[in-house]
């Protein structure tokens, strides 16, 4: 290590408050023990000596982050409030775009994420592969939702009335010759998506694109958004897309949810 390191490394050291960082390390032990933990043992875990264990146990019992149940010590819900306060605080795909981020990474390929408006589906993440597509792509871009996979995925969720409206009263025109725009056919495409629980595209929105898409839940059942995996034909077949790409899209959205699960 340089002198310029040490420099920085000392002033970091300067600047860090080594009883808070115990403080959280104790924090951390009673989060991984929901059953609680005495005194004794919280020192010994903690690496403590009983007093220094008992003002840290007590300073949170104080500040209403810990309980004390006769000689076990438990965290309370504050804690609890205080991630639901910084969760609300902000948008769930920023929390989203990491595992995005991952999936694209693993893939060499786009992903992206967007919600059902009116005959839309609207973009609210995207991360772009290394791969270029001639289509331009960012957060607040609109697409029929017709000549979507995540579109598809979207509409498969809608109650049957509504989606019989949809299909009797969208504007449904023909990106590209594959596009389908029968609409007793796009009713049974939509349909096989509900029942598979994921849609496949193949060069409806455009030529030499493909896609795959995935839905997301909340904590009800109800589809609230969809992600997908965008691609070159020539990289993958429709089959290959479902042998290659599904899984770890299907991942993805997994941990994705688990965000709608603790809101």
């Amino acid at each position: 290590m340089n002198t310029d390191d040490e420099s920085i490394e000392q002033a970091a050291g300067r600047d860090h408050v080594g009883s808070l960082l115990r403080g959280l390390g104790v924090l951390e032990i009673l989060a991984a023990h929901p059953s609680g933990l005495t005194l004794s043992e919280m020192a010994d875990k903690a690496g403590l000596t009983r007093a220094g264990a008992r003002r840290f146990l007590l300073t949170l019992v104080a500040s209403g982050y810990a309980v004390q149940d006769g000689r076990k010590f438990l965290l309370s819900s504050r804690l609890i409030s205080v991630a639901r306060t910084w969760l609300s605080g902000s948008s769930l795909w920023s929390f989203a775009e990491p595992f995005m981020r991952d999936l694209s990474q693993q893939l060499n390929e786009s992903c992206s994420a967007a919600i059902l408006a009116d005959e839309d589906v609207v973009y609210v993440a995207r991360v772009a592969g290394r791969r270029i597509l001639s289509v331009a792509l960012h957060v607040g871009t609109r697409l029929p939702a017709h000549c979507t996979a995540m579109g598809r995925v979207l509409l498969s969720d809608l109650p049957p009335a509504e989606l019989q409206r949809f299909l009797a009263s969208a504007t449904i025109h023909a990106n590209t010759p594959k596009t389908v725009t029968d609409r007793a056919e796009l009713a049974r495409l939509i349909g096989e998506a509900r029942e598979q629980g994921y849609a496949t595209l193949d060069e409806e929105l455009e030529l030499g694109l493909r896609s795959i898409a995935v839905p997301i839940r909340d904590r009800s059942g109800r589809i609230v958004a969809a992600i997908n995996i965008s691609t070159q034909s020539a990289r993958h077949s429709v089959a290959g897309m479902e042998r290659e790409l599904l899984p770890g899209l299907r991942r993805a959205a997994a941990s994705i949810e688990n965000f709608f699960v603790v809101q």
